[in-house]
């Protein structure tokens, strides 16, 4: 019974409130009602009511009714400080998993200043913030990690209870945010294709190892070579700048495959994940082959971040 109340109660909001990049507040988002403070006032004004009904007292309904006005205008003032601010979706960056996703939520005001404005996922973890007028800020929230594949944001809450205390007025923005979580780099032995070009339908030959180069030397720099491959340790010695020479692994470049890992799915999307990083870290050709899905020899940021989208979103559903 509880349970369907709560979702005739979530789809009611919804469709108050439906999900979009970007929400301004108005009279169809926002709520209000006293809070425990505000549920303490009215029992007092309750109390002084009941005095000056007993005792005839001028003074004490003059009071009573003053301070009830006060919390009249208290209203409209609670859901002021809210109305009119337009929250939007910022940048989600990708994470690994066991990170914390970053939502970044922006506050934009059109008018006035809001002040004391708390942002957050639940009543216990919000932020407060302040608003100028005609300005902007952005707030990070985050989430704990645990699986690989897109994560969205729940709905984010945001409230107020300024100027008395005595009244929250408060809102939930679904923006529709979700961030891309890559699997839990995890280190292991280097099992790959060579000759990746030659072998796109074939079974190639599998060569396991800790190492993906062949340390050859030193040479002198010469411009257009990779700055990851600089012997800093050298050159601060006031020696000339020099770069770490290697040699392809059989002189072929690298296909870094799926079916020559042992362990569960997710043992060997981690551990394809740990050696993408590495590779692109040391400027090594690479190509990614999973089942039903091949990624071609590169080098560049594009690669590194197809590949560890495509491990990301391995198996699961568009």
């Amino acid at each position: 019974m509880i349970a369907s109340l709560r979702q005739g109660w979530r789809r009611w909001q919804e469709r108050r409130a439906p999900p979009a990049a970007q929400v301004q507040l108005g009279q169809r988002q926002i709520y209000i009602m006293p809070d425990q403070s505000g549920a303490a006032f009215a029992v007092v004004l309750l109390l002084i009511l009941l005095a000056a009904i007993n005792y005839q007292n001028s003074m004490a309904y003059a009071l009573v009714f003053l301070l009830g006005s006060v919390f009249v205008v208290a209203i409209l003032h609670t859901f002021r400080n809210l109305s009119g601010l337009r929250v939007s979706a910022a940048g989600t960056p990708a994470v690994f998993a066991g990170e914390h996703a970053r939502y970044v939520v922006r506050l934009e005001s059109q008018r006035r200043e809001h002040q004391a404005i708390a942002v957050g996922w639940t009543p216990s973890d919000l932020q407060s913030v302040d608003i100028a007028a005609h300005s902007a800020l952005e707030l990070e929230l985050n989430l704990p990690t645990h699986s690989r594949g897109w994560l969205p944001a729940p709905r984010v809450r945001l409230q107020s209870t300024f100027p008395l205390g005595v009244l929250r007025a408060w809102s939930y923005c679904n923006l529709n945010q979700r961030v891309l979580v890559y699997p839990r780099p995890l280190e292991g032995e280097l099992p790959v294709m060579v000759d990746a070009s030659e072998n796109i339908e074939g079974e190639g030959q599998r060569v396991a190892g800790q190492g993906v180069d062949d340390y050859q030397g030193l040479k002198r720099y010469q411009p257009g070579d990779s700055w990851r491959r600089l012997h800093w340790k050298a050159y601060s010695r006031g020696a000339q700048l020099l770069v770490k020479e290697f040699a392809d692994l059989r002189g072929r470049d690298l296909c870094l495959d799926f079916m020559a890992l042992g362990g569960d799915l997710e043992q060997r999307l981690s551990r394809l994940c740990h050696w993408v990083l590495e590779l692109s870290r040391q400027d090594r050709p690479f190509a990614l082959r999973l089942p039903g899905l091949y990624l071609p020899v590169d080098s560049s940021d594009g690669h590194r971040e197809a590949c560890l989208r495509a491990l990301a979103l391995y198996g699961q559903a568009s």
